[in-house]
């Protein structure tokens, strides 16, 4: 573990100079610099503002190894997701996420979907509906799973529901073979997007019409990828925007 190297991982993920840390700090750039380069340890005060400038426990900065992280999650950017029309469902068992993306498949092929499109993107999303007892006593859980339709695409195909999601802007991250730890790496992106949300001045609200998140597995380089979605009420100008399709 390097304090130093948290420093700066930090400082990159905000999105600030080594100056502008100064400033914040009441100290000069080369001192900061010595900081990150573990050529002197920033005293007690100062170890508190930064963690509180970063959003970060003090046991965290201290003691994590946070740039570790970049083998499991990209950086965090901030995309327009244009509109798009979707059929979903949602299943409520003890394992729902497979149980429910298996029926989507299923409506998928019966639908005539994948003829048209064998790419079609499928989505999906916690279902938060589930009472204490049933999760407790019964061990169940909720989850939805949705594709994404291509315009003009029609079809009687019974057992979906049909919604509609307007453009809307999310902080996104990637996480890298989210199931070798899924209980650790996909909570873990969620939290990491919060702090970064709460760290730049983004706000999460709902908005009627807009999903408030949902997730998006693939294969890239014969590697398992999911990215992560979480709805932002406000957009940065300096971001760079990416679409969804």
């Amino acid at each position: 573990m390097s304090l130093g190297k948290n420093i700066q991982y930090l400082r990159k993920q905000k999105r600030i100079t080594q100056e502008r840390l100064a400033e914040e700090m009441s100290v000069s750039r080369q001192t900061v610099s010595k900081w990150e380069s573990d050529e002197i340890i920033p005293e007690l005060n100062k170890l508190i503002a930064i963690s509180e400038l970063f959003s970060c426990t003090l046991d965290t900065l201290i003691r994590d190894d946070l740039t570790i992280c970049d083998e499991i999650y990209s950086e965090i950017t901030i995309r327009t997701v244009k509109g798009f029309r979707m059929a979903r469902y949602v299943m409520v068992t003890p394992n729902p996420e497979d149980d429910v993306n298996r029926y989507m498949d299923v409506w998928a092929g019966k639908s005539g979907l994948l003829t048209i499109n064998p790419d079609a993107r499928r989505i999906g999303w916690d279902f938060p509906y589930v009472s204490m007892e049933l999760q407790n006593r019964f061990g169940l859980r909720g989850y939805v799973s949705a594709y994404i339709l291509p315009d003009g695409f029609d079809t009687d195909c019974p057992g979906v529901e049909y919604a509609e999601q307007v453009d809307a802007d999310y902080a996104v991250i990637t996480v890298y073979d989210p199931f070798a730890a899924a209980f650790e790496r996909i909570p873990n992106a969620y939290k990491k997007i919060m702090e970064y949300l709460q760290a730049n001045g983004f706000r999460e609200k709902p908005k009627e019409g807009v999903l408030s998140c949902f997730e998006y597995v693939y294969e890239k380089n014969g590697r398992t990828c999911m990215d992560v979605y979480i709805h932002v009420d406000s957009v940065s100008k300096t971001e760079a925007f990416t679409n969804f399709s």
